[in-house]
């Protein structure tokens, strides 16, 4: 492994560690396995969005909310 590449290294481990408040999350999209099938959910213009029908009548599912306490410290933009 060369200098470079160690600096960046370090760089991304302070990043991750020390300074998270420097990345903010605008859009984001996972596959969900579900029990019964797989489901998409995405993060974009600030809102959560899940494809499972209890989040189309309630606007949280246990997808939604694993995710929020997965990403738990996350900043999830503006």
């Amino acid at each position: 492994m060369d200098y470079g590449m160690i600096g960046k290294i370090k760089k991304a481990k302070q990043y991750a560690n020390e300074e998270r408040e420097r990345i903010q999350v605008n859009t984001f999209k996972v596959t969900f396995d579900g029990k019964n099938n797989p489901h998409i959910i995405e993060f974009d213009d600030n809102k959560w969005q899940c494809d499972c029908d209890f989040f189309q009548t309630r606007g949280r599912c246990s997808h939604t909310i694993a995710l929020e306490e997965i990403l738990e410290g996350v900043n999830w933009g503006d």
